[in-house]
């Protein structure tokens, strides 16, 4: 009956709250008790609720009673089923009420909150960088502890993320799936593909407020800040040389170790650095995707590319020190301290 009164006779003396069960009311107190009944005999983990162990069990024996009736894909929690099958219905029962986005589960809307509210409630200890979610977190830490718990199962090379090792796999079967519509150029990364159609465009959206200079990738601004900052949260354990990004770190480390990871498929010549393949491998396939705006030149690499320009442009960036005479070109400016300020 007390169901239909909403009768609640047994009161928690620890917090208040009310149970209609006396039951009930046995089981909450093992949350202030810590009490945790029910052990696993298999790895000797510990629950409060039977149900719990009896749910965890099935990780041992791999039992997947909950099976979905569209794809057949299984789950041993009757609550997993039912947000997969969100998957198939299109339901996201969870709406941000500031921005009408919605969710399939809870969980991700109380993380996507946080970027209305700007709460990032997870901290590295080692570097005190923030973020939304704990997962975030967790993978961050792997920039400091050097972990890679993804291993390639053809060449053994380890890796930091899921997502990195999902795209070296295609180094093995050959597989490039973004190709661009302007010079047929494939790539392994629809990313890469986004950046390598500035080339096309030379679109650079991100410009910063500090010296004007601009960038065609937003990541490439947020690094080129740090410049203004002085923060380098990365550092090598080695030399304790400090590093503005994780991917600065992770090559200059290759100094250390003398990794060289990218090999040439035209004369087998090895680089740590992957922009430096590339640079290298036009040698042999003769592409010069830079061309000039002014006299539609072409050239291998965009550095050389912008000292061209400077040409047409009449741009000298360079002055000397001594008597202010402008140059064009670093080495120009160097062979001429060389020449006529040196002792």
């Amino acid at each position: 009956m007390r169901v239909h009164t909403g009768e609640k006779l047994f009161t928690c003396t620890q917090c208040g709250k009310s149970f209609t069960q006396k039951y009930h009311l046995d089981v909450h107190i093992r949350v202030h008790t810590g009490e945790k009944p029910f052990t696993c005999t298999q790895c000797g983990k510990s629950f409060t609720h039977k149900y719990h162990l009896d749910v965890h069990i099935r990780v041992h024996t791999g039992e997947k009673p909950f099976t979905c009736t569209q794809c057949g894909k299984s789950f041993t929690h009757k609550y997993h089923l039912d947000v997969h099958i969100r998957v198939h219905t299109g339901e996201k029962p969870f709406t941000c009420t500031q921005c009408g986005k919605s969710f399939t589960q809870k969980y991700h809307l109380d993380v996507h909150t946080r970027v209305h509210t700007g709460e990032k409630p997870f901290t590295c200890t080692q570097c005190g960088k923030s973020f939304t979610c704990k997962y975030h977190l967790d993978v961050h830490t792997r920039v400091h502890t050097g972990e890679k718990p993804f291993t390639c199962d053809q060449c053994g090379k380890i890796f930091a993320y899921s997502s990195t090792l999902k795209v070296h796999m295609n180094i093995h079967t050959q597989e490039k799936l973004y190709s661009c519509d302007q010079c047929d150029k494939t790539f392994l990364r629809a990313s890469e593909l986004k950046q390598h159609m500035n080339v096309h465009l030379k679109e650079k959206p991100h410009a910063c407020h500090l010296c004007g200079k601009s960038f065609t990738l937003l990541q490439h601004l947020k690094e080129h800040q740090k410049i203004h900052t002085g923060v380098r949260e990365y550092m090598c354990f080695e030399c304790e040389k400090t590093f503005i990004s994780a991917c600065h770190l992770k090559q200059h480390q290759r100094i250390h170790t003398g990794e060289k990871p990218y090999k040439c498929s035209h004369c087998n010549k090895r680089f740590s650095v992957s922009a430096n393949l590339k640079t290298h491998e036009r040698i042999h396939t003769g592409e010069k995707p830079y061309q000039c705006s002014h006299c539609n030149k072409r050239f291998s690499q965009s550095g050389t590319l912008k000292t061209h320009e400077r040409i047409h442009t009449g741009e000298k960036p360079y002055h000397c020190t001594e008597c202010g005479k402008r140059f064009n070109q670093s080495s120009s400016l160097h062979s001429h301290t060389k020449n006529y300020h040196s002792t």
